[in-house]
């Protein structure tokens, strides 16, 4: 901080960043579980949710939950610091318009073009929908999500935080409204019905991130990046509060009601519990995820400038996230061929890879960092 106690830029970035950073690890676990372990649960509104032989299983799936929520909300308040920086700079509105616009076109063709083909290195070789084995030949996935809400973003940057809340509250409220009983699990949705709204498969096209609830949780990273602008240590506390008032609120919710549940409890023990409906985003859900994303937020605001010591892996991760996105993918895919006949099931030998994915990935976000920030301000490399 300066001599007077307020934040810096940087050091109102030093959270985000670390947010980021740590996501990424965890999402990192997931991805090696599904490529090395061959292991990948789905949360899905219209299948049974997964059972769990032990809750090492559970855990190693549970813990990577938080990293969507915290990719789209992320994703909103870093579009609304990006937009201040560049109109402090000169940008104008249509140029900052465009440039979203052609950040989330470019996610879109990144979503087919670069990652889908990754998938197919998986254990089935082909793009599968959840609870079945029907190859498909489009997958809209989370890239295509992220593209999507941060095009849908550009027009909302300039409306009154108040008109996004109310529209990014709206947006999942109708996703929990609109949300079929699992029974009709069947039914042939038209395709832009499950891009928007109702994920699943209809023909050839598989949607696992319906746009307009994501969409909606970028939004509310929006609103949150606003107040981040104007007043740091007046958000990070109401990060703290609300993130508190979320998880308080998760377990009302599973007992009480079935109101965006999707899958209401039923019982069974806190494996039951705790296992909560993901595509798409149930309330049960985004209580538990972004109420630990805010708390956690909070938690690195507390730590400030110590981030930079302890925390410079999180740093460097957060810091080249779709850098670190592609090539994590790639990596664990090609681990996971090489030793696809020994490692199946295998949870401890996954995270060793898992370890020696992040130490092989760490010099590279490095460098690849110090180059993006040698670039200029409206650089293609900048989006990654």
């Amino acid at each position: 901080m300066t001599q007077d106690g307020v934040r810096t830029e940087g050091e109102r970035l030093l959270p985000l960043d670390a947010l980021r950073g740590l996501i990424l690890v965890l999402m990192a676990v997931d991805h090696a579980s599904y490529f090395v372990a061959r292991m990948h649960p789905n949360e899905f509104w219209g299948i049974p949710l997964p059972n769990y032989e032990s809750l090492w299983a559970f855990l190693t799936r549970v813990i990577s939950h938080p990293c969507a929520p915290g990719f789209f909300f992320l994703l909103g308040i870093g579009m609304v610091l990006f937009a201040q920086s560049r109109s402090r700079m000169g940008w104008s509105q249509a140029r900052i318009s465009r440039h979203f616009l052609k950040r989330g076109v470019l996610l879109i063709l990144l979503q087919f073009f670069v990652e889908n083909p990754c998938w197919l290195m998986g254990p089935s070789g082909s793009l599968e929908p959840p609870g079945g084995r029907d190859q498909v030949w489009f997958h809209f996935g989370v890239l295509f999500a992220l593209g999507a809400a941060m095009i849908m973003g550009a027009l909302l940057l300039h409306l009154k935080w108040g008109l996004v809340l109310g529209l990014s509250a709206a947006a999942l409220i109708l996703t929990w409204l609109v949300t079929p009983d699992p029974s009709r699990v069947e039914h042939l949705f038209s395709p832009l019905v499950r891009i928007l709204m109702i994920p699943g498969r209809t023909g050839m096209a598989q949607v696992t991130y319906a746009v307009v609830p994501w969409a909606g949780i970028a939004g509310l990273g929006m609103v949150f990046g606003r107040r981040l602008s104007s007043d740091a240590d007046r958000a990070y506390r109401s990060a703290a509060l609300t993130g508190l008032l979320f998880l308080l609120t998760f377990p009302v919710l599973r007992l009480l009601g079935s109101f965006g549940s999707i899958h209401p409890y039923e019982g069974g023990g806190l494996i039951a519990f705790f296992n909560v409906t993901k595509y798409p985003p149930s309330a049960a859900y985004l209580l538990l995820t972004l109420g630990a994303c805010l708390l956690v937020l909070w938690m690195f605001s507390r730590i400030g400038p110590g981030l930079k010591q302890w925390g410079k892996p999180l740093m460097v991760y957060g810091r080249t996230p779709m850098f670190f996105y592609l090539a994590h993918l790639y990596l664990y895919a090609l681990v996971g061929l090489l030793t696809a006949s020994r490692a199946e099931g295998s949870l401890p030998f996954m995270y060793l890879i898992w370890l020696a994915g992040l130490v092989i990935l760490y010099p590279a976000c490095l460098w690849y960092g110090r180059f993006k920030a040698g670039t200029r301000s409206d650089s293609i490399w900048r989006l990654f």
